[in-house]
């Protein structure tokens, strides 16, 4: 698979390691040695580290530990049995919703290590930002939630293969890459105004960009996904319904992916035309899609997160830890 944008790590790497382990440790996320283990193996510093080259130390901290979140997060969604229980995740939804209205540290000491965190992300995250700003991240992480946690359990529950056109749209959300993107304006400490977010060029580039990375995720994390019986994953969808062989279906995705990174060139170029005057917030908005797409292929090709022992050994989900998510405990 091949990607027109270069190679950027952050030289901060080292350090947002180390510190995304205190984090987690000190938010009690990670208790048991198979979770910290599979956690290592995964390298969410190094991933934050590629995709966020250019953030400051401070801020490149702040990214690695919402990439420590939300993975933590989708792995009990889409790997337990909690991302199979509407009920119980509507639970937690609605306490995350509340965290978001308020970003002020939570006085509950019973709340769940996950909704803590979130607290902790949230308050350090909303004084960075305007109040638009927020409001969008809050929206773009509350859609991923409940997306994730109706549209996806019911699907599981129902035994439902969504169709290609409702996947791409809803993938989008499920993979908090809407939310990975907003964070760029928070590592690169601009914003993108009202008049150029809302305009169809910005909405082709971003859902272009968006795609790139969901799908790219699609084809390293399929053989991780179909062991646990998974079929939210393009590749397994585009077989499903075109009946093609697996060879087939990941050949026509990656196909896909190549055609969606020249929508991204074209909508990037119809960006600069439209706004001439506007490079200060449009260069890095548009150099953080770039380092997006690049470097999510550069830590899927590495990371031991899509060939781990879940991979070998079939449905092993003992590394799951479900009080991170349990409300009341």
């Amino acid at each position: 698979m091949k990607c027109p944008f270069p190679y950027s790590v952050n030289p901060h790497a080292p350090q947002a390691r180390e510190r995304l382990e205190a984090w987690t440790r000190e938010h009690g996320l990670l208790r048991g040695a198979r979770a910290r283990e599979r956690f290592e193996r995964a390298d969410f510093g190094w991933f934050a580290a590629l995709v966020y080259p250019t953030a400051d130390a401070e801020a490149l901290d702040l990214m690695a530990e919402w990439f420590a979140w939300l993975f933590l997060v989708d792995d009990q969604l889409d790997d337990g049995a909690f991302g199979r229980s509407p009920e119980r995740m509507a639970q937690a939804v609605a306490l995350m919703r509340e965290i978001l209205g308020d970003p002020a540290p939570p006085r509950d000491t019973s709340l769940p290590p996950v909704a803590v965190a979130l607290a902790d992300l949230w308050r350090r995250t909303a004084r960075r930002a305007s109040p638009r700003w927020r409001a969008r991240f809050a929206r773009h992480l509350e859609q991923c939630l409940v997306t994730a946690t109706v549209w996806e359990a019911e699907n599981r529950v129902s035994g439902a293969v969504p169709t290609e056109e409702t996947y791409i749209a809803n993938r989008r959300h499920t993979g908090a890459i809407y939310v990975c993107m907003d964070l760029v304006e928070t590592a690169e400490n601009v914003e993108v105004p009202a008049p150029g977010y809302d305009t169809p060029a910005f909405e082709a580039a971003l859902n272009a960009a968006c795609d790139v990375v969901c799908w790219v995720n699609d084809v390293y994390s399929l053989a991780k996904e179909r062991a646990l019986g998974e079929v939210h994953n393009l590749v397994y969808i585009v077989g499903h319904h075109r009946g093609l062989d697996e060879r087939r279906a990941l050949e026509t995705v990656c196909s896909a992916i190549a055609a969606r990174t020249d929508d991204y060139l074209a909508a990037e170029r119809e960006l600069r035309r439209e706004h001439p005057r506007d490079a200060p917030w449009l260069e890095p908005t548009l150099a953080g899609m770039r380092s997006w797409m690049r470097g999510n292929l550069d830590w899927s090709r590495r990371t031991e997160r899509y060939t781990s022992d879940l991979v070998r050994d079939g449905a092993d989900t003992h590394y799951l830890e479900s009080a991170l998510m349990e409300v009341g405990r």
